[in-house]
């Protein structure tokens, strides 16, 4: 007798269900435990340049987060996120917590397109993470990087955010676009393009 074994995750895009939770200044929960292990180096990856994207002007970046007294900026906010202290001072998270929640809330809708991946855009720290930063520089896709590997709180947080065990994970416009698998297919297909240009026109 054979047995079919079935996949244990589908290749399907996953929405999250945001919470509107923009009555209140930002609190980070995300305390940096130590940092995890950098994964291998990327392998070299070509792409062509006939797929590159033409981006609308767009001089404007709303935030959802109305509430702030200031506006928001990604790269304060992914340093806080980042940033190391001695581990008898906090503890860490094995979950979402509240604040954690909040903080992703408003980091996701900070900016058009942002790539939550191991190691930065210079330098990616696994295969997968490279693939997708090729992807966007490709289609000449401005886009901000968040490293997950400098906050094992955060990473593990994030899984639970995306409803997506593994990474890198892509959020355009403030929604959870899919990790390398999916990406790698949308940009074949053309729908990354459409979608991308859709959040950049918008």
């Amino acid at each position: 007798m054979h047995l079919r074994l079935l996949p244990l995750y589908r290749r399907k895009r996953q929405i999250p269900f945001y919470f509107s939770e923009m009555s209140f200044h930002l609190q980070l929960a995300a305390r940096p435990c130590s940092p995890s292990a950098a994964a291998s180096e990327a392998s070299s990856l070509s792409w062509g340049s006939h797929h590159r994207l033409p981006i609308c002007v767009n001089s404007t970046k709303l935030c959802s987060a109305a509430a702030i007294s200031s506006p928001l900026k990604l790269a304060s906010v992914a340093t806080k996120l980042s940033s190391n202290s001695s581990s008898s001072s906090f503890r860490c998270f094995a979950a979402l917590s509240p604040e954690l929640k909040s903080t992703l809330d408003k980091v996701v809708t900070s900016e058009r397109v942002i790539l939550f991946m191991k190691g930065t855009k210079d330098f990616p720290q696994c295969g997968f993470s490279h693939t997708v930063v090729q992807i966007l520089k490709t289609l000449n896709v401005p886009f901000e990087t968040i490293n997950i590997l400098e906050n094992e709180s955060l990473r593990q947080g994030l899984k639970e955010y995306s409803s997506w065990p593994t990474f890198p994970q892509l959020y355009i416009d403030g929604e959870f676009f899919g990790g390398c698998d999916i990406t790698l297919e949308a940009y074949k297909s053309g729908e990354l393009q459409e979608v991308l240009e859709k959040a950049m026109c918008s």
